[in-house]
């Protein structure tokens, strides 16, 4: 019997991507993308944002920032899941004006925010007693057509008890119960 040369497909590439980002072994996955590119795989958005995730949650956002162009070098488009990413993980290593930056660029991008990536950047906003701000990003989601979930107003209101905004809290609470997000 004859054995093939098997050689591994984009979707096999980003499970070992994804696999070597969440144990920590960002620079294996980093050769192995140098290797898929070798053996003439493309790789797609699915492969850098594995890749991007994994450097956010090992506290290497400028290495991220290098793979991001790289990633438009090679004319692969970010995708919104590619921001929520970045602006995750700058929210998260406290660069909250490099995150507020990138989500104000969405729109002008052509991205449409999701739910997720408005409350990723409220519950930045609220980790650093921006309040005011977040109430008002909460109250701007409708208007451009996401509705808040549970999440969104799971943070702030828990942001708003923190700190003893207890009036607000509960307004926001009553408004949780009305929607109906609240069994």
């Amino acid at each position: 019997m004859r054995s093939k040369n098997l050689v591994p497909d984009t979707v096999t590439y980003n499970t070992l991507f994804d696999g070597l980002s969440k144990s920590k072994r960002i620079s294996r996955a980093l050769e192995l993308l140098v290797e898929m590119h070798d053996r003439g795989q493309p790789a797609d958005v699915v492969t850098y944002n594995s890749l991007l995730d994994g450097m956010f949650k090992n506290q290497q956002p400028n290495e991220a920032f290098m793979l991001f162009n790289q990633m438009k070098e090679c004319d692969i488009d970010p995708d919104i899941y590619t921001y929520n990413i970045f602006i995750d993980g700058l929210c998260k290593g406290g660069r909250l004006i490099d995150a507020k930056e990138i989500f104000q660029d969405l729109s002008v991008k052509g991205y449409r925010p999701n739910v997720r990536t408005y409350n990723i950047i409220i519950n930045g906003l609220c980790k650093e007693g921006l309040f005011e701000e977040a109430l008002a990003l909460l109250s701007k989601m409708e208007g451009n057509g996401c509705l808040p979930d549970a999440v969104t107003f799971e943070t702030v209101i828990r942001a708003l008890f923190e700190k003893n905004e207890n009036d607000m809290a509960e307004k926001l609470l009553r408004e949780m119960v009305a929607r109906g997000l609240l069994n």
